[in-house]
């Protein structure tokens, strides 16, 4: 009996890949849901002729047409006479009754005919699909739930390398190389293939196993010696005495300190970028000197961002082919940035700021209109070390921007804000130790209790944070950075001209 429920529960669907430039397409409606349908088309399938037939249309379906010369728009109610040379019809009108008269004429016509969220009056469904240059994955759910079939085309397009395309080239051009006939050209791919499956069950997996503990010793060999040269630089400069008089001595605006840690780090955590702007808001507003905010941040933010990027680690949300590239330019640009700061003082960072700030103030606007857009086209991204380099130096000697630099142009290059959120974050954890490092062997420590108040409220934040971003929708992400990163853009370019 479950045996028999489970077959019928199987999706019998046939997947097909169509040549659509061959074809003619109905569509008819011209709304939001037209415009979902007639974009999905062009995306795959862009020399496509496609008719559209509605009693109105939006802006941009009125947009795509003036830029695709193979669209045609009719204004007027639909009529039998409209399917006449349609090969497919899609229907993407709000009208349940209206939908069904539709489809009926249009099989009647023996059309093949998708109707937008009627799965019992389609023929076909308009699947999630995976791009990699010439590589095309389909994601059907037997038309049961298309929002999962979206998170799994953004998880494959995480997930699956750009550089498959290139593999795809190398395999076309080794299969022209071939010879002999069909069987025999199978035979050879076979064997060049054979390496990549999964059946063979080669020697060098039994080693693996004695290797874990190993890995497992170097990692807290690592972790211990860092802790150790952490220990090292921050007892040096903070004395048992500092310590007693700090715990004896704790003053009602110290919990306001770990407001302002938990307040930054719930940002930062949660949208990539925002710790040092939020925290400078708060501590600005309790009355904190200049001095001792930004030498206090730079500090407390090693143990925020730390706590952060392991809990981004944990749950998922990080790009570990992203991290390699990120780190060492990061890192190396934190360095300079401190060393040049402290060497020739703040007085060259304040032209700094504002280039980057209307840089960024750009980016924010881009963010934002993707997020509206109903396709976010993503593109390659190039000299990432050479923008993690940049975002570091500008970090320690702008005071403040990997985030809103390096967050904000990966997500606006339309990678998933929740991996880009955590991977930067991470990151972030090296670059700030860098600098935090460098600015204490030049410039010392001071300022114990804003250092500590921001530290525990962004290790109580970081978690919450780090599990937020993976649940907030797409499009709240979308806006939510544009948003932070206008605003960081907008106090920095404001405070250049002396208006803030």
């Amino acid at each position: 009996m479950n045996s028999t429920a489970a077959i019928k529960e199987q999706n019998e669907l046939f997947p097909v890949f169509l040549k659509l430039e061959h074809l003619r397409v109905l569509v008819v409606g011209g709304g939001n849901v037209g415009l979902e349908k007639l974009t999905a088309l062009l995306q795959n399938s862009p020399k496509t002729t496609i008719k559209v037939v509605a009693t109105q249309f939006n802006e941009a379906v009125l947009q795509l047409a003036q830029e695709q010369n193979n669209i045609s728009l009719i204004l007027k109610p639909f009529s039998p006479e409209d399917l006449d040379g349609a090969d497919i019809v899609i229907v993407a009108v709000n009208d349940r009754a209206v939908s069904r008269e539709i489809s009926l004429e249009a099989k009647r016509q023996g059309k093949l005919v998708n109707v937008a969220d009627t799965p019992e009056l389609c023929d076909f469904y308009l699947s999630s699909v995976v791009r990699k240059g010439n590589l095309k994955i389909a994601i059907s759910t037997n038309g049961k739930s298309p929002t999962m079939a979206k998170r799994l085309k953004e998880t494959f397009n995480e997930t699956l390398p750009d550089e498959l395309d290139e593999v795809l080239d190398n395999m076309q051009s080794i299969r022209n190389q071939l010879s002999g006939d069909f069987s025999a050209k199978v035979t050879q791919l076979n064997d060049i293939t054979k390496v990549l499956a999964v059946n063979e069950r080669p020697a060098p997996v039994a080693p693996r196993r004695p290797e874990k503990p190993w890995k497992k010793i170097a990692s807290g060999a690592a972790l211990a010696f860092f802790f150790m040269i952490l220990g090292r630089f921050v007892f040096s400069a903070i004395t048992f005495d500092e310590v007693s008089a700090f715990v004896g001595n704790i003053e009602p605006i110290f919990y306001w300190m770990v407001f302002a840690g938990f307040l930054a780090q719930m940002v930062d955590g949660a949208l990539g970028m925002g710790y040092g702007v939020t925290s400078t808001t708060v501590l600005l507003s309790l009355g904190v000197n200049l001095p001792a905010i930004s030498g206090s941040i730079h500090t407390a933010e090693i143990f925020s961002s730390g706590i952060s990027g392991f809990s981004h680690y944990k749950f998922g949300n990080v790009n570990r082919k992203l991290f390699k590239v990120l780190l060492v330019p990061g890192i190396i640009g934190a360095i300079v940035g401190a060393w040049l700061l402290s060497e020739i003082g703040e007085e060259y960072a304040n032209y700094v700021r504002p280039i980057l700030a209307a840089y960024t103030l750009v980016l924010g606007a881009r963010i934002i209109y993707t997020a509206f857009k109903k396709n976010k086209e993503r593109k390659k991204i190039k000299m990432a070390g050479v923008l993690a380099g940049a975002g570091g130096f500008l970090d320690s000697f702008g005071g403040g921007g990997w985030g809103p630099l390096v967050t904000s142009t990966l997500i606006a290059k339309g990678r998933t804000p929740r991996f880009v959120i955590g991977t930067v974050s991470i990151t972030e954890f090296f670059v700030t130790f860098a600098s935090a490092l460098t600015f204490f062997a030049m410039l010392g420590l001071s300022h114990l209790q804003v250092i500590v108040g921001l530290v525990l409220g962004g290790m109580l934040a970081a978690p919450i944070a780090a599990r937020l971003v993976g649940k907030l929708p797409m499009k709240t992400m979308f806006i939510a950075v544009g948003t932070l990163v206008i605003i960081w853009s907008l106090r920095i370019l404001l405070k250049a001209a002396g208006l803030f």
